[in-house]
């Protein structure tokens, strides 16, 4: 059977990444968490002081930058998964902290930084069997994906699993601050002039807040087996 392009969209904390890694292992197909990329440039203009004392980001300086900016997924074969290296640094647990949740919807929302991120997006993905997650993939990064899903479930129910993720890492926050977080990605991620979160038209769109991740997990395998068989 042939490979094919699998393009899991939706908003933050609706389990996209969890989802991924597993469908992609079981296929035996790439994934790719293309939010750890966008992290990553969020915290590289964190780190560089590209970024006021107002929370603003200096997007002129950040542009200039973005050629210093190398991104490589690096697999960690005690885990079984890849991780996020930003300039040659392991920056797994530090892209995933609030600190970073707080710019990453800002800094995605840069147009030259998207036009870097989904031209590396592209070019991993060229080959097909692939499963990648974020905002924009079954709309711009491979419009023509043959499987494109559309993740959602309440901002509540997404926080709470947020909120759960962070204190169990041992941050310390309150379910205040993570809801609030959760409500204005949304609103960036959806209302930016480039690339908006919005769910393709050939999309299939998948409410998951009643849903255990074993349930998710075995109707998801189950659309991926329906196309994948279609091809030849």
């Amino acid at each position: 059977m042939g490979k094919i392009t699998i393009a899991i969209d939706g908003h933050s904390s609706t389990g996209k990444s969890t989802i991924a890694k597993r469908l992609a292992k079981t296929l035996g197909y790439i994934y790719v968490d293309t939010g750890a990329m966008y992290r990553a440039v969020s915290l590289y203009a964190l780190d560089h002081g590209l970024i006021d004392a107002e929370g603003e980001i200096e997007v002129a300086a950040l542009v200039q930058k973005l050629p210093e900016i190398k991104l490589k997924f690096v697999p960690n074969t005690d885990l079984g998964i890849s991780e996020m290296h930003l300039n040659g640094e392991n920056v797994e647990r530090e892209i995933r902290s609030m600190k970073v949740s707080g710019y990453v919807s800002k800094v995605a929302a840069i147009k030259e930084v998207r036009e870097m991120l989904v031209g590396i997006q592209q070019e991993m993905g060229k080959d097909k069997g692939i499963v990648m997650d974020g905002r924009d993939i079954g709309t711009v990064v491979f419009p023509d994906a043959e499987l494109k899903l559309f993740m959602t479930a309440s901002p509540e129910t997404r926080a709470a699993r947020r909120y759960k993720e962070l204190l169990d890492k041992g941050e310390e926050v309150t379910y205040e601050e993570v809801l609030k977080n959760v409500q204005e990605r949304d609103r960036i991620d959806s209302t930016r002039t480039v690339s908006p979160l919005k769910k393709a038209k050939d999309a299939i769109e998948f409410d998951n807040g009643d849903m255990g991740l074993e349930e998710q997990f075995e109707r998801i395998y189950d659309f991926s087996q329906r196309v994948i068989a279609k091809q030849k």
